[in-house]
């Protein structure tokens, strides 16, 4: 509560110092309050968004498709502020989530309270294509995660993403660009977090978490960050790619997905530690209203299999290790409708008991601007272990200032 509150009267203040800023014109989707001090000393843009989705579900009982399920529900709200800080060259972003998805997972580890707080990050350029990160804000992962979820081109992001994906950390970030001859250019990340995940309040537990990200653009940049955008509404006029290869070590990792899952307690109240590895490699492509992205992601751990601390009691958590593919490809219309197709599939290690998983996805978009106002809707037909599992048809909006 007294983060909303104190939302509220932040955003109370600015509107009644309008007129003393310099605001800068804007227009829908590019934030409700654009303003930079007088003095140039800092600027602020505040831009909230929410999604509101439909869903309808069909299970298979092993004969046959059941009664469906109807949920409707507010999937992401949030308010986010982003500007610069003293100088251009020290930027910031400040994001809150307030939907019940958003601010779930309260534990003794947080002090057992909404977690808010999605980003709270500063972004230093210290030198000509060079920066430094500092705070909460998404690790150099997969593609998939690092595009806003403002940005999707289906109506959520796909299995291998919710099941391998490294998320949001707490640590520093070095990264850096190089041109290599003409248009080809390389982008390196790298990451030292603890390991944890969001809003951890209560120490550090296990190891730190290392990230580092390569990734090569052998035809140029995209227009306007396009690589980290689905869909491609720039309709780029020449082909655009982007490839990249990613390696994540959490170091004694006390949650069953790295930064994520359940903390592996033992009986003792003692935290079991394993090192967890994850690697990815994916690809963008874009070029005159088509797009694809390619996805693979594989996680493995040194002892997956959590054990009391004699070393031989099992707790009866699992690291959840395997792989998984995920291919997503659309076409926009010039009428900015869209269709798209997405097909995913795991593969879990034995020991964690999970079936392999196969989804196909194919959905429908209308653009009315942009990813800051659409309709989206997507059917998925779901196997485990090539068996019928579960039909879902998802229908929503998006809305972003």
């Amino acid at each position: 509560m007294k983060i909303k509150l104190s939302t509220i009267v932040f955003t109370i203040v600015a509107f009644s110092y309008i007129n003393a800023q310099e605001i800068s014109d804007t227009s829908f989707g590019k934030g409700l309050i654009n303003f930079t001090a007088k003095d140039s000393s800092f600027s602020v843009k505040f831009a909230p968004r929410f999604q509101v989705r439909s869903v309808s579900s069909w299970d298979h009982d092993g004969d046959k498709y059941g009664s469906p399920e109807h949920n409707f529900i507010v999937r992401r709200a949030r308010l986010k502020f982003d500007g610069f800080a003293y100088s251009p060259k020290l930027r910031y972003k400040i994001e809150l989530g307030l939907s019940n998805r958003d601010i779930s997972g309260a534990n003794q580890f947080n002090r057992n309270t909404p977690r808010y707080i999605l980003d709270a990050v500063i972004m230093w350029h210290f030198a000509k294509n060079w920066e430094l990160w500092a705070g909460q804000t998404k690790l150099p992962g997969n593609v998939e995660r690092v595009v806003s979820s403002a940005n999707l081109q289906l109506i959520d992001r796909s299995l291998l993403n919710s099941r391998f994906n490294i998320d949001r950390d707490l640590g520093v970030q070095l990264r850096h660009k190089t041109k290599l001859g003409k248009t080809f250019l390389m982008r390196e990340k790298l990451a030292v977090s603890q390991g944890e995940g969001r809003n951890v309040t209560e120490g550090n537990e296990g190891g730190l978490q290392y990230t580092a990200r390569l990734e090569f653009l052998p035809f140029g940049a995209f227009k306007s960050k396009g690589d980290y955008s689905q869909s491609d509404l720039k309709r780029e006029e020449t082909p655009k790619l982007m490839f990249a290869f990613n390696y994540d070590l959490n170091q004694d990792a006390v949650k069953t997905r790295s930064v994520l899952g359940s903390y592996m307690l033992r009986s003792d109240g003692s935290l079991y530690e394993t090192d967890i590895t994850t690697i990815f490699a994916d690809a963008m492509f874009k070029y005159q209203g088509f797009s694809l992205m390619a996805e693979y992601a594989k996680r493995t751990a040194d002892d997956p299999v959590a054990t009391e601390i004699d070393g031989i009691t099992t707790t009866g958590d699992i690291v959840l290790t395997g792989s998984a593919v995920n291919l997503q490809a659309g076409y926009l219309f010039k009428s900015n409708y869209e269709i798209a197709g997405r097909f995913t599939t795991t593969d879990y290690e034995t020991i964690t008991g999970r079936l392999p998983e196969t989804q196909y996805t194919l959905g429908v978009n209308k653009f009315v601007v942009g990813h800051k106002l659409k309709v989206q809707s997507d059917l998925s037909y779901t196997t485990i272990d090539g068996n019928e599992d579960n039909i879902t048809f998802r229908l929503g909006f998006d809305l972003h200032f």
